[in-house]
């Protein structure tokens, strides 16, 4: 098990691949850990190196108290980054992932080789929607969102199978109060008047039943980013990489190969 302390925080990471791999970084959504990508991993190319982590406040990572700010996370990612030697990294991030990924992005290009912003926009939601969900945790603990956000991580093909109790047990079992900071730190982002000046190759991933952020939401994202493309997975919602990873791995495959990456 490898943990490395950047930030003032204690981070989880696994690091798989040949280490003079082209290196690939996994930023997971709310409420998931770096398992999150199992699926997707041995479907991407050979002779990557391969980097998951659980964000603050998530999976087996430290959670310090909150609030966070996406800025905070996006640090400890570069962070972890730095604290690996890593450079030129494409860094892939889902949901809130995705707003680590723009924050990075914005902040320590020179990191970075290219993004992917998967089922993310450059604002979800509004501060209101976040204090109610806020609310209902504090109340009745993780559990009592937990089955309404199911039917907006997932389509109902997949909400019909046994696949759905570990998904609903791993969000269950996440820190509390480090999904709460979470939360407030995706209430509080909002990159609409800064994507302009991005300047590093960008693949946007939607998918077409996400209910979280839908997909016109993240194409609007696209417009936003000079030369980034978008592609949208059919028949998948929030998370694709779990519904579709050999359909989620070719969309990074092909980026990939457009960077020259592999």
């Amino acid at each position: 098990m490898l943990t490395l302390r950047t930030n003032d925080c204690d981070l989880h990471y696994t690091d798989e691949g040949p280490k003079d791999g082209a290196a690939v970084v996994f930023a997971n959504s709310l409420g998931t850990d770096l398992r999150l990508w199992d699926a997707v991993l041995p479907h991407l190319s050979r002779g990557l190196r391969l980097i998951r982590y659980d964000k603050r406040g998530h999976g087996l990572s430290e959670a310090p108290a909150g609030p966070y700010q996406i800025e905070q996370l996006a640090e400890d990612a570069a962070g972890l980054i730095r604290g690996l030697g890593l450079r030129d990294v494409v860094f892939v991030g889902l949901s809130i992932g995705g707003l680590i990924a723009q924050s990075l992005a914005l902040r320590h290009r020179d990191l970075l080789r290219g993004i992917v912003i998967s089922n993310s926009a450059a604002k979800i939601g509004d501060p209101s929607m976040w204090e109610a969900r806020i609310k209902a945790i504090d109340e009745g603990g993780i559990g009592a969102i937990s089955a309404t956000t199911m039917e907006r991580w997932f389509s109902p093909a997949f909400r019909a199978t046994p696949a759905l109790g570990p998904w609903q047990r791993m969000m269950e079992r996440q820190p509390q109060e480090g999904y709460i900071a979470c939360c407030r730190a995706i209430a509080d982002a909002d990159f609409r008047d800064a994507l302009g000046g991005l300047d590093l190759p960008v693949q946007l991933i939607g998918g077409a039943l996400d209910g979280a952020t839908p997909p016109e939401l993240v194409r609007e994202t696209a417009a936003l980013i000079p030369g980034a493309e978008y592609a949208q997975i059919e028949g998948a919602a929030h998370l694709p990489c779990v519904e579709a990873p050999g359909e989620y791995a070719a969309i990074l495959n092909a980026f990939l190969r457009r960077l020259d990456h592999v």
